[in-house]
């Protein structure tokens, strides 16, 4: 048995969280935050059979789609001049990080 954690976007959250009813996909969802954009984000816990995994991860990566979006920086805690008028930059967002890990050892009460 296996342990997917899935991190992905809000706005994938709730297709995904969609696939996984449709194909029987058992998932406990938290409502998480990333450091870099201050974004919210969903993860997914999933216990799954091992010959289920390849199947799971196709659906995130089909469902979970990365994506481009301007965002302006944080202020920082340098009132200068330069980070006052900070410019608009483009950055890499969405798709999903995955974590795969054995499980020893299942219990459902």
């Amino acid at each position: 048995m296996k342990m997917i954690t899935a991190v992905v976007q809000d706005k994938d959250a709730n297709k995904l969280g969609n696939v996984f009813v449709k194909n029987n996909v058992r998932a406990t969802r938290t409502a998480t935050s990333g450091g870099f954009l201050r974004a919210g984000n969903t993860t997914f816990m999933i216990g799954v059979e091992d010959e289920r995994v390849e199947e799971v991860l196709t659906l995130i990566q089909e469902t979970a789609k990365a994506r481009k979006q301007y965002v302006t920086p944080a202020a920082s805690l340098d009132l200068s001049f330069e980070s006052m008028n900070a410019m608009p930059m483009e950055v890499q967002v969405g798709g999903a990080t995955v974590f795969v890990q054995n499980i020893e050892q299942f219990y459902h009460f």
